[in-house]
């Protein structure tokens, strides 16, 4: 690989440094990250001096510097980190994110139970689909109040005080109940998102069978998401559940900021449970936030 690269690009000729540096991360990196999770958790200085040797000449080929330049000037200049770094840094995500094998406290405080997974067996017979009209993806459909339907308005919110998920119960033009929690500061706005349908469903069900509800949300890839059989997410697939034995409730997507009373409601009651909500800690930690951890360590180190 090292010759190949060579023979393409020369100090002052051949493809750019930009397309060196990229065949660099997605070619020649991953070969040697094959299988790493189960040979890098703990490098020996030995090993480490093998994959610096390894990479060096790599790095000289990409700045196109001169042979005496130290490795760790190449490093700052190209912003690639240390191979032995890079590849303990997939190792130690591999182990605890897909192993979920507890790393020590040193590492990262975030453990495989607090983290959440994707799940592998059927959730529901793959014959089973929602009502056609019990999803609706038109783009800018209005609220229209109806005494036969209860509008409920689902929104989540990530500001710097937190994260916060709500929803709000419009029936008759009275508003009739509310709900909002404020989730831990690192689950991301879509899992509020979800946090939200799946607290408005939960209500919806719980509801005389003669009354018809509508959830109206306006972020359209959880009503995506939500409505997949085959989703791996455990909050996607509850709710899909639920909606699966209740077809008198219905979901549909409503355009965000565009003066829709309800859904000012939601957005507002969302930012006052970023603050004010109370705490709930049925999310788990997403996949990025430990490979946040995990990468910051990698910075330091």
């Amino acid at each position: 690989m090292q010759q190949n690269l060579k023979r393409i690009a020369g100090d002052n000729w051949g493809i750019s440094q930009t397309h060196r540096w990229t065949l660099n991360k997605t070619v020649i990196e991953r070969m040697l990250a094959h299988g790493s999770s189960a040979w890098c958790l703990n490098l020996t200085f030995k090993m480490k001096r093998k994959l610096s040797s390894i990479q060096r000449p790599f790095l000289l080929h990409i700045s196109g510097a001169y042979c005496t330049n130290p490795t760790a000037a190449l490093h700052t200049i190209l912003g690639i980190s240390p191979l032995n770094i890079q590849l303990q840094f997939e190792a130690r995500f591999t182990s605890i994110y897909r192993l979920r094998i507890p790393l020590p406290p040193i590492i990262t405080d975030t453990q495989p139970q607090d983290l959440e997974m994707k799940a592998t067996d059927w959730s529901t017979h793959p014959s089973e689909h929602l009502k056609p009209n019990q999803m609706s993806f038109e783009d800018g459909e209005t609220y229209i109040a109806r005494k036969d339907i209860l509008n409920i308005f689902t929104d989540g919110s990530k500001t710097e005080h937190g994260v916060g998920a709500a929803f709000c119960v419009l029936t008759n033009d009275i508003w009739a109940y509310q709900w909002s929690a404020k989730l831990n500061g690192n689950n991301t706005i879509f899992q509020a998102e979800l946090t939200a349908l799946h607290d408005a469903v939960i209500y919806a069900s719980h509801l005389p069978n003669h009354n018809t509800s509508k959830i109206h949300v306006d972020n359209r890839a959880s009503i995506m998401a939500s409505s997949n059989s085959k989703s791996t997410n455990e909050t996607d697939r509850k709710i899909f559940k639920i909606l699966l034995t209740n077809p008198r409730i219905k979901v549909s997507w409503i355009k965000a900021h565009a003066g829709n009373i309800g859904n000012a409601r939601g957005d507002q009651l969302a930012k006052d449970a970023t603050q004010h909500g109370q705490s709930y800690s049925h999310t788990k930690l997403p996949k990025p936030h430990i490979k946040g951890l995990l990468r910051k360590r990698m910075l330091k180190e």
